[in-house]
């Protein structure tokens, strides 16, 4: 906590000067971070090694990608990015598995999708309803940001060294699949980001439920200046912040010793899971691989940037380059588990926290849907979605119907024939029956999402959003018939309109009052890229 004071102070200090030397502080910002948390060199991560465990339960390996657009996959579309990029291992889990049209995140921001798939609840159920951001983050901010129009407004509810994710976090007493996998005779494992909640006992995967853990703790792909390593940065203060704040760092088991990963860290995860794997292959094991990739800073393998090297755009250029890493991830999984013997009986679970975000000025990551991360458009909650388990799944199988992130939980139950705990409420159900035609209605007939008074509801094929804070405006779609939102069509559907207030009315009126306080209200742009917008374009108001 000392730590991070000092580090609130100092950021304070140099956001003040930034305005006159900008690019000093730039330059000071990483040093001084790495003298608050000195990083030593990469060193060898011994993850154990198994006893043999007869047992018929699949392993379990859920890949989460972070602000992923649904455009990021050539499976959906048949070439991401400007339609030449493709991702044929990626795609391999949907032919072998099954796609999910219409996968739906929890949250358009991460951590309460992360909350979400952790405990198979909407997280607004226990009051984790923002990503936990200290107020100076957003007073620092401003001092950035010119004066655009996006200027996030700071609020004056909290002290500013009150909560951020050193100090708020996922409740201790909220039961994890990883619990109960772990319960149940499962290694747990965890690699990469985390985000719910900082080092403090309580909030670190290793106590809720992992094993092990090696975690993000707030990463660069690669030194800037590495030769292997491409950058591309955008004019934008989430970018400048980003640049300015990140180690090329990790840590193992909670520890505050930081260290340096071996390599890009998009692989360097992905070799840290086969090793998991060969050192497990044993026993039933539960792995839940935390791409950071493509979350900003942008920055590409020199290697996979050249694959791209027709591309027009640089930024995008670089991006695709990301993707090109991620794919290469599940390709190498997929062979170990093959070399293995493994295949057939290994869930995998791949999906993104939330959509593109707007602030890296590409305009189709997210295509064909509208909207971006932090808001409840398709665009920012409509990811891609798949499983793959041979023994579970029929190949080539497509699922139209919506599902959603707290899905995940039930389904990883379901197929270790693990029986859930009476006392736990569900907002997830295990997908297998419905996918394997079992059941034949369908999963969620309604979805809902909460943050603060931004709200959306999908009921049966109607969609409603609204928002209270500091503007007040509803949208209304017809899913079914305007699946990219292009029409608001309330002003025609009162009735429609008012059945799906009462019900989202209902529902926010069940759960309890966030357990920290919202902080800031950002505004986003909803049509155009944070670098595109001008003034007039469709706005919400995001709370964090």
């Amino acid at each position: 906590m000392k730590k991070l004071l000092i580090l609130l102070i100092t950021i304070t200090f140099l956001s003040v000067i930034w305005i006159y030397k900008k690019d000093i502080v730039v330059a000071l910002m990483p040093k001084i971070i790495n003298l608050i948390n000195p990083i030593s060199e990469n060193r060898e991560i011994s993850w154990p090694e198994g006893a043999i465990i007869e047992s018929d339960k699949p392993n379990i390996i859920i890949i989460l990608t972070d602000d992923m657009g649904f455009n990021d996959v050539s499976y959906y579309n048949g070439g991401a990015a400007d339609g030449s990029l493709q991702t044929p291992n990626i795609d391999r889990l949907a032919k072998e598995g099954v796609a999910f049209l219409n996968g739906y995140a929890a949250s358009p921001v991460c951590s309460p999708s992360r909350a979400a798939i952790m405990t198979g609840r909407y997280s607004s159920r226990f009051g984790f309803e923002f990503t936990p951001y200290q107020k100076s983050a957003a007073f620092i901010t401003n001092l950035l940001r010119k004066d655009d129009g996006l200027n996030s407004i700071q609020l004056d509810n909290v002290e500013w060294d009150e909560y951020g994710l050193d100090v708020s976090g996922l409740p201790s007493d909220e039961i994890t699949v990883a619990e109960i996998l772990q319960d149940n005779g499962y290694y747990t494992a965890h690699v990469g980001k985390w985000h719910l909640g900082g080092l403090n006992k309580g909030m670190r995967p290793i106590d809720q439920g992992f094993n092990d853990s090696l975690q993000l703790t707030n990463a660069l792909y690669l030194p800037k200046n590495h030769p292997d390593v491409v950058n591309a940065k955008i004019d934008s203060t989430i970018e400048d912040m980003v640049w300015a704040s990140a180690q090329y760092s990790v840590t193992f088991n909670g520890s505050e010793d930081f260290f340096e990963p071996d390599g890009y860290i998009t692989d360097y995860y992905t070799n840290e899971t086969l090793k998991i794997i060969e050192n497990n292959k044993d026993r039933p094991f539960f792995i839940y691989l935390n791409h950071f990739a493509p979350h900003n800073p942008l920055q590409s393998l020199k290697s996979d940037y050249e694959k791209n090297s027709h591309m027009d755009d640089h930024v995008l250029q670089v991006y695709s380059g990301m993707i090109e890493a991620i794919d290469r991830s599940v390709a190498k999984i997929l062979n170990k588990l093959k070399e293995l013997d493994l295949s057939e009986n290994t869930l995998i679970i791949f999906t993104s926290d939330n959509g593109g975000a707007g602030y890296i000025s590409l305009d189709n990551i997210n295509k064909p849907y509208r909207g971006w991360k932090l808001t409840h458009f398709e665009g920012g909650v409509h990811v891609p979605f798949f499983a793959r388990w041979p023994r579970g799944i029929k190949a080539n199988t497509v699922y139209k119907e919506r599902v959603h992130h707290t899905d995940i939980f039930s389904t990883i139950l379901g197929a270790a024939n693990i029986e859930i705990p009476n006392s736990l409420y569900l907002d997830g159900v295990n997908l297998l029956p419905y996918i394997n035609n079992i059941k034949k209605q369908i999963p969620h007939e309604t979805l809902f999402w909460k943050n603060s008074t931004y709200q959306a509801i999908i009921h049966k094929d109607w969609k409603l959003m609204r928002e209270s804070e500091l503007i007040e405006q509803e949208f209304l779609f017809d899913l079914q018939n305007d699946p990219y939102e292009t029409n608001n069509v309330i002003e025609e559907n009162i009735a429609v309109a008012k059945l799906l207030n009462e019900m989202l009315d209902d529902h926010v009126n069940s759960l309890p009052d966030p357990i920290w306080p919202q902080s800031v209200i950002k505004p986003v742009s909803v049509d155009s890229t944070e670098t595109k917008y001008k003034v007039g374009d469709q706005l919400i108001y995001w709370p964090n």
